[in-house]
């Protein structure tokens, strides 16, 4: 990924970092049985922006009522096209995905309220720890709006903690909560996403071969045979 500035010194650039979720929280034996947290980071210029643009109205003039870009619900056809802009559009992206087995999760820890934070907190921390930080100025977490509030607490706490640890004193950050149809960052980390939750429930590679260049790790942090605990 390229840097912000080639003096160390001068932390004059912004680090953008948008966080997509897959699967369900859903712990019955009709849930999904993973789940997936991908984060998504990379600095300006967004240069697939005007291409995905372009895409979502020449999509709308062949009579399609597309209204944002979202891989599990968009047809075939569509996501086949928008995977082609990310895979031509890579360049100064990094992918990291935790992946969790929710077999192996303690009963006790499936609550989203404590689960959700952990995990997310789990992979900013592994992301920023292998970043070269004091190259920024501002760090900026972009995730969509988290719909339950008792949740959406969980994870401002989990992540400012986990910025505040791995930033450097002069470092800032923001947390910012968008709606993914206003974004087409966090449309393009739903994708990836969702080629990397599909490469794990339902051995489909096709996607995830598209994109797996910009992939730096994929965790699974439950790969033992023993239940997860805190």
């Amino acid at each position: 990924m390229s840097t912000a500035s080639d003096d160390p010194s001068e932390a004059n650039g912004f680090l953008y970092v948008f966080l997509d979720e897959g699967g369900n929280f859903d712990f019955s034996p009709g849930g999904t049985r993973y789940l997936v947290f991908t984060s998504l980071t990379k600095e300006r210029p967004f240069a697939a922006y005007q291409s995905l643009a372009e895409l979502k109205y020449d999509l709308i003039e062949r009579g399609n009522a597309l209204e944002f870009f979202h891989a599990s619900e968009d047809l075939q056809a569509t996501r086949n096209a928008v995977f082609e802009v990310i895979r031509t559009h890579m360049d100064g992206i990094r992918l990291d995905s935790l992946i969790v087995d929710k077999r192996k999760l303690k009963p006790e820890w499936r609550a989203p309220e404590h689960f959700y934070p952990q995990m997310l907190g789990y992979l900013l921390q592994h992301v920023l720890g292998s970043l070269d930080l004091s190259r920024y100025r501002e760090v900026i977490v972009i995730t969509d709006r988290i719909p339950v509030k008792k949740r959406r607490g969980a994870v401002e706490k989990s992540v400012k903690v986990t910025l505040a640890k791995m930033l450097p004193a002069p470092a800032k950050y923001r947390l910012l909560h968008h709606d993914s149809k206003s974004n087409f960052d966090l449309q393009i980390a739903d994708y990836c996403n969702w080629a990397i939750y599909r490469k794990w429930d339902a051995k489909d590679e096709r996607s995830y071969k598209l994109i797996c260049d910009a992939i730096a790790s994929e965790l699974d942090v439950l790969r033992s045979s023993d239940t997860y605990h805190y």
